[in-house]
């Protein structure tokens, strides 16, 4: 008789639980600028559907989470070892997590050449547009916040760097912070694969180091100085693109641009991603807080 009972007790527990956890959705959002739909997961706390908030009309800060090269939409929900760990995040912060797609390898900017790469366009304004007219998010700057990892690294600095206006904070956590594939620890082939993908996108690169100035983070810390926007990047001491991000930190320490700049053990692994992203959300959350943004 006990052990049905604490049976019942268990499931009923259980049922409580699912009933109070983040929920996902999975929306589609008809890109003008690219003429095609894309889509985009939308992690929504427990919280969201309180009745209470729902009735006072509460609205809730907004993280748009980048996906890396050769991913989509769906990976930071299906691809970290806890794939709780988006549902997690939204509950303990009280904030919406927007995981957008943004093809296998478009590094976020508008394409000069390829019309269906718009993806800078499509981010910071198709994107925005779309879940401020479906959701009860913060619609003003001090309540959005953009962070990503590896290439979507690189596109979340990018993009907060070309709209300071729009984002409270921005993150990279492993990011590409120099497209110019040389600078990357590297298989000579995999070089050469992304080196020519850049090349179909904005064209022949320029001679140098910096073969694409203006479409890469390494080109823009003083555009970042002049943002004054809070920045946090992080990289595993074991990867790849340690190297530019190192370079990109010494120059925002010489430009004296205030910056958080982590290293610590890991490659470029989602064992990697699934600790950093915590720590990131530490460090948004305090602007958050500071701005009147987060959800108490």
């Amino acid at each position: 008789m006990l052990n049905r009972y604490l049976l019942v007790c268990l499931i009923s527990f259980s049922f409580s639980l699912r009933s109070t956890a983040a929920t996902v959705d999975t929306l589609d959002i008809q890109s003008a600028s690219m003429g095609r739909t894309l889509r985009a997961a939308v992690v929504l706390p427990a919280s969201y559907a309180d009745k209470k908030m729902r009735k006072a009309g509460q609205t809730f800060p907004v993280l748009y989470l980048l996906h890396g090269g050769t991913g989509n939409y769906r990976d930071w929900l299906t691809k970290t070892p806890d794939q709780s760990l988006l549902h997690r995040l939204a509950d303990q912060y009280k904030l919406i997590i927007i995981t957008p797609d943004g093809d296998p390898t478009s590094y976020y900017f508008d394409s000069p050449l390829v019309k269906t790469s718009q993806f800078e366009t499509f981010i910071s304004k198709e994107l925005i547009d779309k879940i401020d007219n479906t959701y009860r998010t913060i619609r003003e700057r001090k309540g959005r916040i953009i962070a990503g990892l590896s290439m979507g690294g690189h596109g979340s600095m990018f993009i907060a760097c070309r709209h300071p206006d729009l984002y409270a904070a921005a993150g990279s956590m492993s990011g590409v912070m120099n497209i110019n594939t040389a600078t990357w620890k590297v298989p000579t082939e995999f070089a050469q694969s992304r080196s020519e993908n850049f090349k179909k996108l904005l064209g022949p690169p320029k001679d140098g180091d910096v073969p694409y100035p203006g479409y890469t983070i390494v080109t823009l810390v003083d555009q970042m100085k002049a943002n004054n926007l809070p920045l946090i990047f992080d990289i595993g001491v074991d990867d790849f693109l340690i190297d530019t991000n190192r370079d990109v930190h010494r120059r925002l320490l010489e430009n004296k641009t205030p910056h958080d700049y982590v290293e610590r053990p890991g490659a470029h692994t989602w064992d990697y991603w699934e600790n950093a992203l915590p720590y990131q959300l530490l460090f948004f959350n305090k602007i958050l807080k500071a701005n009147g943004a987060a959800v108490l």
